[in-house]
């Protein structure tokens, strides 16, 4: 269990909650999310003073102490030794050309043998923000070649993760089809 505690400065009163904490993540490289911390909050996992349930949009006041508890992640999911493609790399994110047959995530059914026990065995690093899908930003299906974006920090992966619900990351997807298509 890792533990915080963090004193609102005047500057920052006014701010809610969630913001506030997560203007510390980010600060800190913790790489927790705003719904995250929501949960967190729900589950009484961050204190004010002697209350445990505070709502996301309380705003802070000058001197105010928050506690925030965080369970240690544990990684169950086993390194493998398998071919992978990295076809770009930086200190922050990698560019995988996935095979088609290559399932990306443990899950029932395919619990070895993924592209998340290659990266385990590749990487020194990766987010662990889903610890079941250490580095895991989007997946392609089974069956579907093509390049995947790795994030090898809770940063990139956080900054991964909005640009494409923001859709500011372009993807363009080619089709080969074998035989007749019927419209």
């Amino acid at each position: 269990m890792r533990e915080y505690k963090l004193n609102v400065s005047s500057q920052e009163a006014g701010m809610r909650l969630d913001l506030f904490i997560l203007e510390f993540s980010q600060h800190e490289n913790l790489g927790l999310s705003r719904t995250f911390i929501q949960k967190l909050l729900k589950e009484g996992k961050i204190s004010l003073g002697s209350l445990n349930q505070v709502k996301p949009n309380y705003k802070v006041k000058t001197g105010e102490e928050i506690k925030i508890q965080i369970e240690k992640k544990e990684l169950v999911v086993a390194a493998e030794n398998i071919s992978l493609e990295v076809v770009y790399e930086d200190k922050d994110l990698a560019v995988i050309n996935k095979p088609s047959g290559l399932v990306v995530h443990p899950a029932p059914g395919n619990y070895e043998h993924t592209l998340v026990n290659a990266l385990l065995h590749h990487f020194n690093r990766l987010s662990d923000i889903n610890p079941q899908r250490p580095g895991i930003v989007h997946r392609l299906d089974k069956g579907t070649s093509g390049l995947l974006v790795i994030a090898k920090n809770n940063q990139s992966h956080l900054g991964l993760v909005e640009q494409f619900s923001k859709h500011s990351i372009k993807r363009k997807y080619i089709a080969l089809v074998k035989g007749r298509m019927e419209f």
